[in-house]
């Protein structure tokens, strides 16, 4: 059983993927493979492999051995962050065609030729693609 851990700095919270809860987490990647994203009740995150733009700067809080800027995350509520954490959510889970979305505790995501474009119920969200990101 595959379990995920995710140590989110930004928000000063953790999603500990414990045995019993690790079914509850949704893996999905991009149909090119360069985004892959996890979704559980609480959590949004994609990770991006290779991409154009750099992130904002790393915030005082994100400690120097964390990997910092290769994803951004969303909560149910609230706005999407960048991921400060040591570990991916690239490669965890099979394509998510073009045209087609993941859903799940008030949040989404759609997979579009031009990227991945994800949001929460509060119509907070982001886009991430090999070109570009936004923070909506």
């Amino acid at each position: 059983m595959k379990q995920l851990f995710v140590v989110a700095a930004l928000a000063g919270c953790a999603l500990l993927g414990a045995p019993g809860a690790a079914a509850d987490i949704v893996g999905f990647t991009s149909p090119s493979g360069n985004i892959g994203c996890m979704l559980s009740e609480d959590l949004l995150r994609c990770d991006i492999a290779e991409r154009d733009w750099s992130p904002p700067p790393r915030p005082a809080d994100c400690p120097d051995f964390t990997g910092y800027g290769q994803g951004i995350m969303l909560r149910p509520t609230g706005s999407a962050s960048f991921v400060c954490a040591g570990d991916t959510a690239l490669g965890g889970g099979p394509a998510l065609p073009y045209g087609q979305f993941q859903a799940g505790g008030g949040m989404s995501c759609n997979s579009e030729p031009s990227g991945m474009r994800c949001s929460n119920s509060d119509g907070h969200g982001f886009t991430i693609s090999r070109q570009a990101y936004t923070l909506f």
